[in-house]
């Protein structure tokens, strides 16, 4: 039997909504460009971070034993101050009576400060060493520390040991520690210290052309001649013993401000300077040694006389500069803020599968035992609604499968303006309980409310026209309507052609979604959507909430919301499965999550006001939106955050802890995964692809959800496109 539904002979013209609809959608482009340029930027703030911190390539071997056949001999029996003036290599020993009181490694928050203070009250002027990532996390100490009168040099951006790597490496470490220098304190400086050097007979044929290549370039390296060796905090009485040089000479000594818990230094620190000074020592920088020797020997070095080693940092070096402490300091507030967040997260998401395995159990406990029952059995005849545009690959299985039904059927086939014939397929297979309604192409909601205008029966099922039901499938899913209170039942649809990886990724999300949110969903009575592949609905029930709107992409979703709100019960029945065909390739599985996404979006916004309706229709509201939202929204969004924070972890702090983070999380998921598929009577083969859906589709699915989100707060719209069906999910085993 056929019916026909006037139609001009052609697709009708596109609204005035449509046309401003397609206008919104092209500027999402540039709109998903700008949020990947955020999501870039945040990597980018990530990776700054991870370098301050970790050290990124750095090779913190201290160098012994190695020849230094290349180095002069008047260096290795010099002073501690080596300068390249002229070109030529000349060191510099400190006077008699005076102390080049040096630190290294700074600066840092606790232990810099007391330094200052101490020095301040003694009124004692010394040289810093400074950690360009330090310099860079803490600008305020060493702005304090230049106003104060101190001096300052570079100690590496990462404390790396130079001798290692390559001159790139070398130039890159100096520049950055230079452009941290400018931008906390405005100046940039000559003086240089290497890491784990010590006196100038250390230098080898390894570190030798690194001082060279950086004298050239104007550095003035420092060494040291006395240590106090407090890093190894050996007792206040040791560190002022080791750091007093002998026999009245001048010495540059070393102390350190950072790099480990300094409280010896700080007790030490007034007690050395005390005695220094009681023994008719001064103290000076590194630049006032230098001015003493030039002073007391004019003439004694070629080339210009020697400075200050502070410069006034201009033009790009400071502004620069300042770009990167405000980088910086974007990184340590946005870091810490982001890892509490994802914590929090992580807690939600975890919290979501425990909820899920417990509520799954005791639904299935609940449905399966023995006196479990709907009421009195369901048997009268209902119609079974098959919207179908360009289905020729599909619908002679659908419909095939239907006609093995045990449950009495009539079948509406609503044809919504198809041109491939679609129609004519389904009217030449002749099967007397089959009628085909033709209409001008107008979408999925206005083909499925034609056929509930059309139904006979006052229930009625509706089904894609990709999908097949088992012969079972229709009796199981009535059953629940000889409760009066259930005004819509989703049933259990299961990807049929899984053969391949994307085909067994969707097969893995559909068994859990399907056997543990919806099982969950359904005890809480707040079940978000009948699915559009298998679902049946009282037909007054559909028809007093207006039917199948057009106002959103998720029309499935939307009307059970809509029967929530009215009043009536929405449950899960597991037993009534459909085997429908999934998206064969990335584009359409993109295309389809995408609306999907986008549609739910829709829904969720027009039934806002559910967060406010009173009595038993206002549990939707209360309980469903907001797990509908925390954990197909807000949770999914923020989960690329998760893997990008558990790459950052195995990158720059500890590999093997976020590794086995990662394992963790992946191993309560198997477990979930495991029991749906218990659930489910499924082969637990399938779970062999979860690692790598863990990898590369999850990831997918999440950008899907981001561009959704885009599409949703910048105003766009999206229209309907239909999936390209091969005709692959034949008549399930057993209709026959």
């Amino acid at each position: 039997m056929s019916t026909t539904t006037p139609s001009r002979g052609r697709r009708r013209a596109p609204s005035r909504m449509e046309r401003a609809a397609g206008k919104a959608a092209a500027l999402q482009k540039p709109r998903v460009i700008l949020a990947l340029l955020l999501l870039l930027a945040l990597v980018c703030v990530m990776l700054l971070d991870g370098y301050l911190r970790a050290e990124v390539g750095g090779d913190q071997r201290v160098r012994t034993g190695a020849a230094s056949d290349d180095v002069p001999d008047d260096v290795l029996d010099g002073g501690p101050i080596v300068t390249f003036r002229g070109g030529r290599a000349t060191t510099v020993s400190v006077p008699d009576k005076t102390i080049a009181l040096t630190f290294d490694d700074g600066p840092n928050p606790t232990w810099t400060p007391q330094v200052l203070a101490i020095l301040e009250k003694y009124d004692v002027p010394a040289t810093f060493f400074l950690v360009g990532s330090m310099v860079s996390r803490y600008p305020g100490i060493v702005r304090d520390m230049v106003k104060q009168g101190h001096e300052v040099g570079i100690h590496t951006f990462t404390h790396v040991d130079l001798s290692y790597q390559s001159d790139a490496r070398v130039r890159r470490e100096m520049e950055q520690t230079q452009l941290a220098l400018a931008g906390a304190a405005g100046i940039t400086t000559t003086l240089f210290r290497a890491p784990y050097s010590s006196e100038t007979d250390a230098i080898d044929n390894y570190s030798w052309p690194v001082y060279e290549k950086l004298g050239q370039d104007g550095y003035t390296s420092v060494f040291v001649d006395t240590d106090s060796d407090d890093w190894k905090r050996p007792g206040v009485s040791k560190i002022v013993r080791w750091a007093t040089p002998e026999k009245d000479k001048g010495a540059s000594v070393l102390f350190h401000d950072a790099g480990g818990e300094r409280s010896q230094t700080i007790e030490a620190l007034p007690k050395y300077i005390e005695e220094m000074r009681a023994k008719g020592y001064t103290f000076t920088t590194i630049s006032g040694v230098m001015e003493q020797t030039n002073a007391a020997a004019p003439g004694a070095f070629d080339g210009p006389r020697l400075q200050a080693a502070h410069r006034e940092a201009t033009g790009a070096v400071l502004y620069e500069g300042k770009a990167l402490v405000a980088a910086v300091a974007v990184a340590e507030w946005a870091v810490p803020a982001l890892s509490v967040g994802l914590m929090v997260v992580g807690v939600a998401v975890m919290g979501r599968f425990g909820m899920m395995l417990v509520l799954a159990r005791r639904h299935h406990r609940r449905r399966n035992r023995r006196r479990f029952s709907w009421g009195p059995t369901v048997t009268r005849p209902v119609s079974v609604i098959v919207p179908a545009y360009n289905e020729k690959e599909c619908i002679a299985n659908t419909l095939d499968s239907l006609a093995h039904s045990t449950h009495p059927i009539e079948i509406i086939v609503v044809d919504d303006g198809s041109t491939d014939g679609t129609a004519d397929i389904a009217e030449s297979l002749r099967m007397p309980n089959v009628r085909v309604i033709r209409q001008a192409n107008a979408g999925k909601p206005a083909a499925l409310n034609n056929g509930v205008r059309n139904a006979s029966h006052d229930i009625v099922v509706m089904m894609d026209g990709d999908t097949v039901f088992e012969p079972d499938t229709v009796r199981q899913l009535v059953q629940p309507f000889a409760d009066p209170q259930v005004g819509a039942v989703a049933g259990n649809a299961k990807v049929g052609n899984r053969t391949t990886v994307i085909g067994a990724w969707q097969h893995i999300e559909y068994v859990m979604g399907f056997n543990l949110d919806r099982r969950m969903y359904d005890l809480l009575r707040c079940m978000p959507t009948i699915p559009g592949a298998i679902g049946a609905f009282r037909r007054e029930a559909v028809l007093a909430v207006g039917g199948m709107s057009e106002d959103t992409l998720a029309e499935d979703t939307d009307i059970t919301i809509a029967l929530h709100r009215a009043g009536w019960r929405v449950v899960y029945q597991e037993h009534a499965r459909a085997w429908t065909e999934a998206p064969g390739s990335l584009k359409q599985l993109w295309s389809q999550r995408y609306r999907w996404s986008y549609g739910t979006m829709q829904a969720l916004w027009k039934h806002r006001k559910s967060l406010t309706d009173k009595g038993p229709s206002g549990r939707f509201g209360r309980v469903g939106m907001p797990l509908v939202v925390l954990f197909q929204i807000v949770t999914p969004v923020f989960a690329p955050l998760i893997d990008l924070f558990t790459l950052y972890s195995m990158i720059f702090i500890d590999f093997r802890a976020a590794l086995l983070a990662w394992c963790a999380v992946l191993g309560v998921q198997l477990l979930c995964a495991a029991y749906a598929f218990r659930l489910d009577r499924e082969k637990y083969r399938y779970l062999l692809m979860m690692p790598l859906q863990q990898l590369a589709y999850r990831q997918m699915m999440y950008l899907v959800l981001i561009h959704s989100c885009v599409t949703a707060l910048t105003g766009g719209r999206l229209r309907w496109q239909k999936l390209k069906r091969t005709g692959e999910v034949g008549t399930p085993a057993g209709a026959s």
